[in-house]
């Protein structure tokens, strides 16, 4: 279990973050929403030990995320940052299996849980291809099959901590790409993602974080945390929030 205990965080004189507490529970997804500037990335860096909080800990499996070693830690945690890029010619089946080093598993079965992740992320019929030569949407699935390639199939006590995964794909993407990750976490795994559609959180997150002037300013259910009058605060817009009339998630509408 990944946990945070009153992170906080300055920069330029400026508080991007203040006092945040959370705990990633063994198959649940968290989502975290805010608008631009909320300190969404900067506290995914945070957990994932890129950035060094001002104020706080990061405890994974009940220790400071800074005592694991490199390699123990890339077993259990697994990031995918807002943007990733390569400017080498590899073939996509040569990027996603990167997310194996971390693991003495062998090539077959590397290569299977290749296999596996691409069919995932509905990326399977680029194997093949040169990454340079695929579209940005493709370029991100890609990137997301080697995460969930570094820790796949998922288990108690690995955490997978994800920066806008859906950003540059089509609705269909999303919701193909969120499906993989929902059924990474049923298998035990916990995940952070960080979206900006309200309803995909609402749909595929069992809990969820909002953000707003670095603080937060809503948690709990997706039933709890999305109502009108916090998303007016944080977003300054007026929703009307209704219950999916086919899967019973909060459906929120723009007045």
């Amino acid at each position: 279990m990944l946990q945070a205990n009153g992170l906080s965080l300055s920069r330029g004189g400026r508080r991007v973050l203040s006092e945040v507490t959370l705990a990633l529970q063994s198959g649940q997804v968290l989502g975290v929403l805010g608008p631009n500037g909320a300190g969404k990335s900067s506290l995914l860096a945070m957990l994932s030990g890129e950035l060094a909080p001002g104020a706080g800990e990061v405890l994974l499996e009940g220790q400071p995320l800074e005592r694991w070693q490199g390699r123990q830690r890339a077993q259990r945690l697994a990031v995918l940052p807002q943007s990733s890029s390569l400017s080498f010619g590899f073939n996509v089946e040569q990027v996603v299996r990167m997310g194996r080093m971390p693991h003495d598993t062998g090539l077959a079965v590397d290569q299977q849980i290749v296999e596996q992740v691409l069919g995932a992320v509905d990326a399977s019929h680029l194997g093949g291809r040169n990454y340079l030569q695929l579209s940005g949407g493709e370029r991100q699935r890609v990137h997301l099959a080697r995460v969930l390639a570094q820790l796949w199939p998922g288990a108690d006590g690995q955490v997978l901590l994800l920066d806008e995964p859906t950003s540059m794909l089509d609705p269909l993407h999303q919701l193909s790409v969120l499906d993989a990750v929902r059924r990474f976490a049923d298998h035990g795994a916990s995940v952070l993602v960080i979206l900006h559609d309200l309803n995909l959180a609402a749909r595929y997150c069992d809990q969820l974080l909002l953000l707003g002037d670095g603080r937060v300013q809503a948690s709990g259910s997706p039933e709890q945390v999305l109502q009108p009058e916090a998303l007016h605060r944080v977003f300054g817009i007026d929703v009307l929030v209704q219950r999916h009339p086919e899967r019973g998630h909060p459906l929120v509408i723009a007045r």
